[in-house]
């Protein structure tokens, strides 16, 4: 079972993205704040996709994003946004991808399934 881990300020949103993952077969771990413990969730879950809230300007998710990647250069973060301009600067970030909000659910579990670590990938089972 693939993992999710998701940090999104709005509680109902990361509500629904919650279920939505879990009711599609992921093992989804969750974070509403943005505080410096992600990188010790991380560790801790392991995940194969990181979805990281990009609001506003984005500052706190980039940092996010960008220790995440020092760490783990190899696991994929995806931007979460209803920016407009997400699909312009999500790559200059460091992200991977972005899924825009509002999203439609079947975008979202295919993008998350093109973005999949392979089982050799860094967070690799056994």
């Amino acid at each position: 079972m693939e993992t999710i881990f998701i940090q999104e300020t709005d509680q109902s949103i990361l509500d629904i993205l919650k279920i939505a993952l879990e009711i599609e077969g992921f093992d989804v771990f969750s974070m509403l704040a943005d505080d410096d413990s992600f990188m010790d969730k991380i560790e801790d879950t392991r995940p194969h996709v990181v979805l990281l809230d990009f609001r506003l300007d984005g500052r706190i998710c980039i940092e996010m994003c960008r220790r995440i990647k020092v760490k783990y250069p190899h696991l994929p973060v995806l931007a979460l946004s209803c920016n407009s301009n997400i699909d312009v600067v999500y790559n200059k970030h460091g992200f991977d991808g972005y899924i825009k909000k509002p999203f439609d659910l079947d975008l979202l579990y295919r993008i998350l399934k093109e973005h999949l670590v392979k089982p050799d990938g860094y967070f690799a089972r056994n």
